[in-house]
């Protein structure tokens, strides 16, 4: 999975990019640490499309706030976390991972084999981050 050559510009561009497999809630701690959960389900066919959604996010997170992932409690801006679960109780479940380096997510296993796969993926952060989140992507 890569970003478009375009990906830049678009990471930069002022308007809201629309989501279309990433359906949030929301919540907030005492402190101010806002937590978006989404939870998508989608067939192999369009697992590659939920995976470059993802990539657009967290690519955008990196780019905005560099260098300030990390655990809220250990002094991060802002975290992640990416999850996925296969559908098929024989199937290998898949790993993800991403490199933030690259603006890419790893895949490790056969996403074939499964008739669904469950991705889950979390974003927290501090105010800032949150009102930057929301101002991009248009999520509450």
């Amino acid at each position: 999975m890569r970003l478009p050559d375009n990906a830049i510009f678009c990471l930069a561009s002022p308007h809201t990019m629309t989501l279309l497999y990433l359906d949030f809630d929301y919540s907030e701690d005492d402190e101010g640490t806002g937590t978006w959960d989404a939870m998508a389900s989608v067939t192999p066919k369009q697992l590659s499309a939920l995976l470059a959604e993802i990539e657009w996010m967290l690519a955008w997170a990196h780019e905005v706030f560099p260098g300030r992932c990390g655990a809220i409690e250990d002094g991060g801006d802002w975290d992640y976390d990416l999850q996925t679960l296969c559908e098929a109780a024989d199937t290998t479940p898949l790993h993800l991972g991403y490199d933030a380096a690259e603006h890419h997510i790893t895949v490790q296993g056969d996403p074939a084999h499964a008739s669904r796969h469950i991705v889950t993926l979390s974003l927290s952060g501090r105010p800032a981050f949150g009102a930057a989140l929301r101002a991009r992507f248009a999520i509450d």
